[in-house]
């Protein structure tokens, strides 16, 4: 590992906040109602996460299992598609978007992910959004209110996809060059996997300034799925030493590692001492975009915490979090809740 230094300028010119999910600490998680609380409440960028539908049309899911996020189960019609199926190498039970045409989704709507931490006082309200309706409305908040917002895709289960005969790749430029917002517009396509990054930069080349590419790292023993679909040994800790950093920034210009891979927890569950992350990672002209900041005391380190109860809304915490991982330089960062990302900023 590199050398670790405390105070690592970043990469980025301004470090971005992101909306994770949206203001997924607030409404419903990937709902035009969470992107858009997210954008009044100062994010730079909005993410959705990508699922394919049996016809074809990216929609906001964080992942395709969706019996945890929609009403689904409450939906007798549905009742039959209901199955198992293996996801990622892992067996998962429940319903499954590319099993449902976007119309049969339309009839779903939203629930809180979390309801022992978060309100759930907007289930039932919200549909579930395609990309082109993210950007639609994306567009129109920008123009209303006179500032530019990113949007950050996240292509989840990219082999899965391919496989199953739905490729989302081609399908996400497509729909991005349809769009004039897209066309010109920050945008960040993000995935967990490598090949479908390699080929998007391929497709991309240099005629796409406004798109960048991020490459998401999970813990460091866990491998990216393409490279499990392929025999291969690659892990994201190997992914993280300057020799694995120096390969991503062939294709990628930012990496996303979960944040305590920057700055780790102490075996009490304070905050530790920083990795040479940030300092590899900048060495090979990578920018770092962590996640994910989250309001609640459980989410946080323990020195953090206001009181003993896991379910806190915490936001002094979670500032003083962020701000902890912004003295070691990172350039963006994911966080559930906005607004505090935000103050976390600007307040510095």
């Amino acid at each position: 590992m590199g050398n670790v230094q405390a105070n690592e300028a970043p990469l980025a010119p301004k470090v971005l906040v992101i909306g994770h999910r949206g203001a997924s600490a607030l409404r419903p998680e990937h709902t035009l109602a969470s992107y858009g609380k997210a954008i009044a409440d100062g994010a730079d960028f909005i993410e959705p996460d990508l699922v394919m539908t049996r016809d074809g049309v990216p929609v906001a899911r964080h992942e395709n299992e969706i019996s945890g996020t929609t009403d689904v189960a409450q939906h007798p019609e549905f009742a039959s598609r209901k199955a198992t199926k293996t996801i990622d190498g892992h067996a998962v039970t429940g319903w499954f978007t590319e099993d449902f045409t976007l119309g049969e989704l339309k009839t779903l709507r939203a629930r809180e992910r979390l309801p022992e931490f978060r309100s759930t006082a907007y289930d039932g309200q919200f549909q579930i959004p395609t990309l082109d309706e993210i950007i639609d409305f994306v567009a129109t908040e920008s123009a209303t209110r006179g500032r530019v917002i990113g949007i950050i895709p996240e292509i989840k289960h990219g082999t899965y996809f391919q496989k199953a005969g739905l490729p989302m790749e081609d399908r996400v430029l497509a729909i991005l060059a349809a769009h004039a917002y897209t066309r010109t517009s920050p945008v960040e396509i993000q995935s967990f996997e490598i090949a479908n990054l390699r080929y998007l930069r391929s497709k991309l080349g240099k005629a796409h300034p406004n798109i960048r590419l991020l490459q998401l790292l999970d813990d460091a023993a866990e491998q990216p799925y393409d490279v499990v679909a392929a025999g291969g040994k690659l892990n994201y800790g190997g992914m993280m030493t300057p020799k694995g950093l120096h390969d991503i920034a062939t294709y990628a210009d930012a990496i996303g590692p979960n944040i305590r891979a920057i700055i780790p927890l102490a075996a009490d569950g304070t905050l530790g001492k920083p990795t040479s992350l940030v300092h590899d990672a900048h060495a090979a002209k990578l920018e770092l975009h962590p996640y994910t900041f989250r309001p609640e005391n459980h989410f946080q380190a323990k020195n953090f915490w206001q009181g003993n109860d896991p379910k806190t809304f915490n936001e002094a915490g979670s500032i003083a979090e962020i701000r902890a991982y912004l003295a070691s330089g990172i350039d963006a960062f994911f966080t559930d809740d906005p607004a505090i990302g935000r103050k976390a900023v600007d307040g510095r």
